[in-house]
């Protein structure tokens, strides 16, 4: 391993303390290459050429500016620091190169226009965020341009930022309004050209991202309300006319790029009822949860109301801008002498009144489970519902899979409960079967795993893949965080136990959150109407 030893030396004044040393050192052969490599490109307005680069990247101990004039020996500038050249008119290919303590290099080419012609065809972009309240970002292209300069016209914000000619430059407003952006567009000669407008900055009054995807959870310890996850209680009327609108309130289900939430527009008070003559007991659970977004209201009121004994209020703060994940403690209701075994209602009311407007997603109850499906699995136990999900039938649809009684109780295995995946002619080489689990594997129990096999035949591959199922979905709707490997069938019609080695794989991370397992038998091979079954899913 290569290393290097910095002397730095402290100077003090002589007279009082002399000077020292101290000796670091640092590993060359991780400083990683540079990355996000740049320059600010400035001209003077005065038809002499002269452009001025400001280069900027990360990782960059020291830059080279290839001019790209002919010039052969490049400029040598440090980072933070700038330097000029003089152009004739014309159009150029500069090179911009970062290098790191280590001789890494990276480069980028970045066209110079020097133009004594005014600015010409200025086209001037100018958005709100769509995330980021109050913060504005312009973008500015003319021909014959090289930059521009951008007053964003808050008090106190005299002075211009400054951009390429294309690029895009932002700004963060201390608060909404109308502000007179003015855009400069310059070249080498003296006339500028410019653009103003009066621009109304305005906070996000909506998400631009979902909320964070619930666990998974099984039937019995939860009671949802409102949510994707779970299975919802039928018939629930989420926008009941309680006579609010009055007040100037609303409400619409938002569809946030599929996924939809509700929303409560300028909310006074207003509230979910079930189903007529329906009702739900919560006694048995132990939170109210629900994820809540605002651009506006400070605080949410939400009451139970039950049928017998009328309604009880809990109130929480709000912060605004983001997913405030909120678990109402069941008892916070209970304590004030409200019973829960008979809901039929919910309300939610605003703080300011009749003022801002929330959106709420993943209204359910929950309780902490006493059985979890988790690694190992053995599908012994009769409580939990092992919910195998099939896929990759010939029509694309699920191919059958079940929890049955144990068919072959022999040799390696002899338990009573086992999967069974039948793969039918014409099902897709990539045909298996998924398992949702309610707690994400802990890898200090091993990163090896045992899965227990019976095939009709020998050298059937088995392919293993675990998934963290809330990570972003690829282009078919699949988690991109996912590990797999396969094992190969060594008997045919009796059971053997294969062995997995998830290190083996390149894209394992004993850091991610695996909390979904899937089997695909005979894999890379079309369904031929074979059945496989599969049994004690343990780590090691």
């Amino acid at each position: 391993m290569k290393k290097i030893h910095f002397i730095i030396s402290l100077f003090v004044l002589a007279i009082a303390m002399g000077c020292s040393e101290d000796t670091s050192t640092v590993d060359l052969d991780a400083i990683a290459a540079p990355t996000n490599i740049s320059a600010l490109t400035t001209v003077t307005q005065d038809n002499t050429g002269k452009v001025t680069f400001l280069p900027k990247g990360e990782g960059v101990s020291q830059y080279e500016i290839y001019f790209g004039d002919g010039t052969t020996t490049p400029a040598m500038v440090n980072p933070g620091e700038t330097v000029s050249h003089v152009y004739k008119e014309g159009v150029y290919q500069s090179k911009i190169v970062g290098t790191t303590l280590n001789g890494k290099r990276t480069e980028v080419i970045q066209e110079v226009v020097v133009s004594f012609k005014a600015p010409e065809n200025l086209v001037v972009t100018i958005t709100n965020d769509l995330a980021v309240s109050k913060k504005v970002t312009v973008t500015a292209k003319a021909d014959f341009a090289l930059f521009y300069d951008v007053y964003f016209g808050e008090a106190g914000k005299p002075d211009p930022i400054s951009a390429n000619n294309g690029d895009a430059v932002s700004y963060t407003y201390q608060n909404a309004g109308v502000y007179t952006i003015r855009v400069v567009s310059k070249s080498a000669a003296i006339k500028t050209t410019e653009y103003t407008e009066d621009f109304t900055v305005t906070v996000v009054n909506k998400p631009s991202a979902s909320a964070a995807t619930p666990p998974n959870r099984q039937a019995s310890d939860v009671i949802s309300i409102y949510s994707s996850k779970y299975t919802n209680v039928a018939g629930t009327n989420y926008f009941p006319d309680w006579g609010q609108g009055g007040q100037g309130s609303s409400w619409t289900e938002f569809d946030l790029n599929g996924d939809k939430m509700l929303n409560y527009i300028k909310l006074s008070y207003q509230g979910i009822a079930l189903a007529d003559n329906t009702s739900i007991d919560v006694s048995g659970m132990e939170f109210l949860h629900m994820d809540v977004w605002t651009a506006d209201l400070q605080k949410l009121e939400t009451s139970l109301i039950s049928k017998t004994n009328g309604e009880k209020p809990v109130v929480k703060d709000l912060v605004a801008g983001q997913w405030n994940s909120i678990d109402i403690p069941i008892s916070a209701f209970t304590s004030q002498g409200l019973t829960v075994a008979d809901i039929f209602q919910l309300k939610f009311v605003g703080t300011p009144w009749a003022t801002g407007s929330v959106f709420i997603d993943n209204i359910y109850f929950y309780k902490a489970p006493s059985q979890l499906i988790q690694l190992p699995l053995d599908f012994e136990s009769s409580t939990l519902t092992y919910a195998w999900t099939g896929f990759g039938a010939a029509d694309f649809g699920p191919i059958p899979v079940s929890l049955i009684t144990n068919p072959d109780k022999s040799g390696a295995n002899v338990s009573n409960k086992v999967v069974k995946i039948d793969k039918p002619s014409g099902a897709q080489v990539w045909a298996g079967a998924s398992l949702n689990l309610d707690s994400k594997v802990d890898f200090a129990k091993g990163t090896k795993i045992k899965v227990t096999v019976w095939s009709p035949k020998v050298g059937a591959k088995i392919l293993y893949k675990m998934e963290d199922s809330t990570s972003p979905k690829d282009g078919n709707g699949n988690p991109t965080i996912n590990v797999e490997v396969e094992a190969t069938t060594t008997v045919a019609n009796a059971w053997e136990v294969l062995t997995f080695d998830l290190t083996s794989a390149a894209s394992f991370n004993s850091a991610n959150s695996y909390d979904r397992v899937i089997l695909f038998p005979d894999f890379g091979v079309a369904g031929a109407g074979s059945t496989y079954y599969f049994d004690d899913i343990k780590q090691f």
